[in-house]
């Protein structure tokens, strides 16, 4: 399936005018700390046309904006000429996407939704519509875009995950979680509960969003994975699952995103 999906991929580029420009961006952040760097590639086909569709995928742990480009698919300028999309890479800091109930320069949700969203649409030649605006991301990052896409439908149509941490309960001493929230599981698992798509993605009208979610059969989450498929058919909620051969590595990521950018892609013509 990876070789059919590459050939698509070749194909496709081959009849474009293969020349994503990529650009590293600051963007002002008063939910943050600090301002945050952001990876833009915009496809060649968007500089001569009518906007296009935007596509944001997200970084996992100890990753950054870079990492995308730099480390699991540095031929995504080809890809997003391939499907005419703008892609939007920012940089998670290790945040989970939440808005920290404790630390008051680490409001990542509100960063995204408030001013990340509205700066890539005043500058970039995107379409500024949830129909036409998907998000995506690989560990962390897939917990993070089902979660802001499930709490901010006014937003995003669709979206996926890569691999998520999409339940963060069985992992509460783990990458930071704790130190987020401000609290441990055991002692506000009210906390915990509201902040994981476990439970917040089940939640959402039946309907409401496009959803792809896959992860490989070796991976540490894919138990959590398989419990959350589990949850949304109990819910009624539409969704495309998968698992493959993998582990939770850049090679399973690289082949995944394909499925993403196609999955999208369709979402995006039927609109």
């Amino acid at each position: 399936m990876q070789k059919i999906f590459t050939l698509i991929i070749l194909l496709l580029a081959a009849t474009a005018a293969k020349a994503a420009k990529v650009d590293t961006v600051t963007v002002p952040a008063k939910f943050l700390d600090t301002p945050m760097k952001v990876s833009v590639v915009t496809p060649d086909a968007a500089s001569a046309a009518s906007p296009v569709p935007v596509v944001y995928i997200l970084n996992g742990y100890d990753g950054d904006y870079s990492s995308w480009l730099n480390i699991t698919r540095p031929d995504l300028p080809a890809l997003a000429d391939a499907y005419g999309v703008v892609l939007v890479m920012p940089d998670g800091r290790d945040s989970w996407y939440w808005d920290s109930p404790v630390q008051p320069g680490m409001q990542m949700e509100s960063f995204i939704t408030k001013e990340l969203v509205p700066f890539i649409d005043a500058n970039y030649p995107t379409i500024p519509s949830r129909d036409k605006r998907a998000i995506t991301g690989l560990s962390m990052g897939g917990h993070g875009a089902l979660y802001l896409a499930a709490r901010h439908p006014e937003l995003w149509g669709s979206a996926g995950s890569m691999s998520g941490g999409v339940d963060i309960r069985p992992f509460p001493k783990s990458w930071k979680m704790a130190q987020r929230l401000g609290a441990g599981i055991d002692a506000d698992p009210e906390l915990w509960n509201s902040h994981t798509v476990a439970t917040v993605l089940p939640a959402i009208e039946p309907g409401s969003l496009n959803i792809i979610i896959d992860c490989g059969v070796d991976d540490f989450f894919a138990q959590v994975n398989r419990n959350l498929h589990q949850s949304l058919l109990d819910a009624g909620v539409p969704h495309d699952y998968t698992e493959r051969p993998g582990r939770h590595s850049h090679a399973y990521w690289a082949n995944s995103i394909l499925y993403h950018l196609l999955f999208f892609n369709e979402a995006f013509a039927k609109q």
